[in-house]
């Protein structure tokens, strides 16, 4: 199994659920040049990946899914991403749809909400379950072009409550699958709230009257992605579609085991498996060509051992970060705290994603002008991973946040109590 080359020791289970993965790629493949130069998202991948019941990979059996967990979830993006990065990244997103449904139901487990508040969240929470295991693509929107300093994330998009549900006004600037899913799951913050207690998630339909499709996005990353994001205006959600129980959406945050809702390893997996297809490719191309003259393949150059050792070290280095925040996040029991977790990750993401830009670097830096081309595998991989360098946050705002944190803790570390006699 490919994703095996990340997660190395996977159960017999796991290997099972990534059997099914192994089965899609070589469709994914096979259309991923086309889906790039379109700048489309293949419409058959959609039943491709129904029928293969990865829709429901991280679904718990009992609400109909296959019951992997976040190594199942990290082998198969990574696995996607040798194969198509811009469908592992879209369906990387439909698979963070499920910490809706998971971690409302762990803060139900843990107390965190009232009596007369935990049948609405329950029926949410299986609502999200139940439709991703029955084949619904569902894509998480969150994201907006509106930013402040406080956070990577500010919601904008507004919930107002009318009789028999809410009315959504907003726009919503990032969204994977964006036309292609059934289901718009999107944040919204209640009017009269200002603060992330008044953060609530809708059932947005695709074909919803209201909903709009924003421009065609024309961006420097994994371009088949359908990332084009949405308008909504004046759009009517029904009560029971909606999770706007107040502060439910920064109760069910507690329960994650790391950053965000605790799945975000899974998207530098993406790009992890991007990196390792192109290094492959580059180095297959460079011991089969040979030198004219000599007979000798072109990756015996001085040149090309420099580049195929340092494609080899920064590769190395995103496989360590990412096995290594893989198992702080799904040890049992847990080995670290949450916020040593949440630490490790704002370092590891930056570190994971800059690594793998470099690789693709190298290999088109080996190929040559011959190989530098859009349709190309090193190309497409540059400009595949770039996107990864910006995505949620660059590494310089990890590096920061996490020396924030340390100096932080150092400076408080600086005013102690006198041992006894210390003032003679």
């Amino acid at each position: 199994m490919i994703g095996a080359r990340l997660v190395e020791d996977m159960t017999d289970a796991e290997r099972e659920r990534a059997q099914r993965v192994d089965a899609v790629l070589p469709a994914l493949r096979a259309a991923a040049e086309e889906a790039d130069r379109l700048g489309a998202f293949p419409p058959t991948h959609v039943d491709l990946l129904r029928d293969a019941g990865l829709l429901g990979l991280v679904v718990p059996e009992k609400f109909g899914g296959l019951g992997g967990t976040l190594r199942d979830l990290a082998a198969a993006t990574f696995a996607m991403g040798t194969a198509c990065p811009s469908t592992a990244l879209a369906y990387f997103f439909h698979n963070t749809s499920a910490s809706r449904g998971l971690l409302p139901l762990e803060a139900i487990d843990a107390g965190l909400f009232a009596d007369d508040e935990i049948a609405v969240v329950r029926a949410f929470a299986e609502k999200v379950l139940t439709r991703m295991a029955d084949g619904c693509w569902l894509a998480n929107f969150a994201s907006e072009a509106i930013k402040t300093a406080a956070a990577n994330i500010t919601i904008a998009t507004t919930a107002r409550k009318v009789d028999g549900g809410w009315i959504l006004q907003g726009e919503k600037s990032f969204g994977c699958a964006t036309g292609v899913a059934d289901y718009y799951l999107t944040s919204a913050k209640i009017e009269g709230y200002d603060t992330a207690e008044g953060l609530a998630t809708f059932f947005v339909p695709r074909d919803a009257p209201g909903v709009h499709v924003r421009a065609p996005w024309d961006g420097l990353g994994m371009r088949a992605t359908a990332n084009n994001g949405i308008r909504l205006d004046e759009v009517f959600i029904p009560q029971d579609e909606a999770l706007a129980v107040p502060g439910a959406f920064t109760k069910m945050l507690s329960m994650s085991r790391g950053s965000f809702v605790g799945n975000q390893l899974a998207i530098a997996a993406v790009y992890t498996g991007c990196a390792q297809n192109v290094y492959d490719e580059m180095l297959a191309t460079a011991t089969k060509k040979t030198f004219a003259d000599t007979g000798d393949p072109i990756a015996s150059s001085p040149v090309h051992q420099v580049l195929i050792g340092e494609m080899t070290r920064q590769l190395q280095t995103a496989y360590l970060w990412l096995r290594y925040q893989l198992a702080v996040e799904t040890a049992e029991p847990p080995f670290k705290p949450k916020q040593e977790v949440f630490t490790q990750w704002r370092l590891g993401k930056g570190a994971v994603t800059e690594a793998c830009f470099q690789v693709a670097l190298g290999a088109f830096k080996a190929g040559g002008t011959s190989a530098a081309a859009m349709s190309g595998v090193a190309g497409r991989a540059l400009r595949d991973l770039a996107m990864g360098l910006v995505m949620t946050f660059p590494a310089e705002r990890g590096m920061l946040e996490v020396a924030r944190i340390v100096t932080d803790a150092k400076a408080n570390e600086l005013f102690a109590t006198a041992p006894a006699g210390a003032d003679r």
